[in-house]
């Protein structure tokens, strides 16, 4: 890239003389200006991987900059990611590495997901993994997170939250509510305490913690000071959570 722009800057330099005018506080006339915009169109036109280097340049610099940001929003909020007592935990509540997870029952790409996960607990016993529940599509999502925060006072959070995942499908209120009763939660006692004010606020803390870590869909990871937004694989996973391990 370097090289393709060092030969167009220096293409400018030998024709702007004739193009610029003669004082430097003038702007250009518009004859100039459409010789200069020739001058570049053609560039652009001659050498078509210039433009697709400057685009890659862009956006890798954007990518740095977007983790750079959520590295600082990370360890501004690290408590609350971590340490809020009313978010369920999985795994090994004790665990030396943390999975955080932002996700919604409704999101398909969440439950691609979910295996590896899944796998991740079975084979890692020092694994913890916090769930934030992330309703964002709709409001079938935010009944199936209010009847999983209330499946949580009857110890049945992680049976739901497994039987949700591997639902299929439509997913409506009458959906949830089967699929909690068909893990052995009483679906009365659960309705009435889905409107407790404690998981309207963690619904709400949740929201605004994800809006400070700009994560705009589901399902988000956070591991260490990494946030990967969207799916992603076993492989990625186990990749952070070794370095999360070694860094300490």
């Amino acid at each position: 890239m370097r090289a393709s722009f060092l030969r167009f800057v220096l293409g400018l330099f030998l024709v702007l003389p004739l193009a610029a005018p003669t004082r430097a506080d003038e702007p250009l006339t518009p004859a100039q200006k459409a010789q200069v915009e020739k001058i570049i169109h053609d560039y652009f036109m001659a050498h078509p991987d210039f433009m697709v280097d400057v685009l890659h340049a862009a956006e890798e610099k954007l990518k740095a900059e977007q983790a750079n940001d959520a590295k600082q929003a990370i360890a501004a909020k690290r408590d609350e990611l971590l340490h809020d007592a009313s978010a369920p935990v999985g795994g090994n509540p004790k665990g030396d590495v943390t999975i955080v997870e932002f996700f919604d029952y409704r999101c398909p790409y969440c439950k691609e997901v979910e295996p590896s996960l899944e796998a991740l607990i079975q084979q890692d016993p020092k694994l913890r993994i916090v769930y934030k529940e992330f309703p964002v599509l709709g409001p079938a999502s935010v009944y199936a997170s209010r009847i999983a925060l209330a499946a949580r006072q009857q110890g049945k959070y992680a049976a739901f939250h497994k039987a949700m995942m591997g639902t299929k499908g439509e997913i409506t209120d009458d959906v949830v509510l089967k699929v909690a009763k068909s893990v052995g939660i009483d679906v009365e006692k659960a309705k009435a305490d889905m409107n407790a004010p404690e998981i309207d606020d963690l619904i709400k803390r949740n929201y605004a913690l994800a809006d400070a870590l700009d994560i705009q869909g589901t399902p988000a990871f956070i591991i260490g000071d990494t946030l990967i937004p969207g799916a992603t694989d076993i492989a990625k996973l186990r990749e952070l959570i070794a370095e999360q391990r070694k860094s300490g």
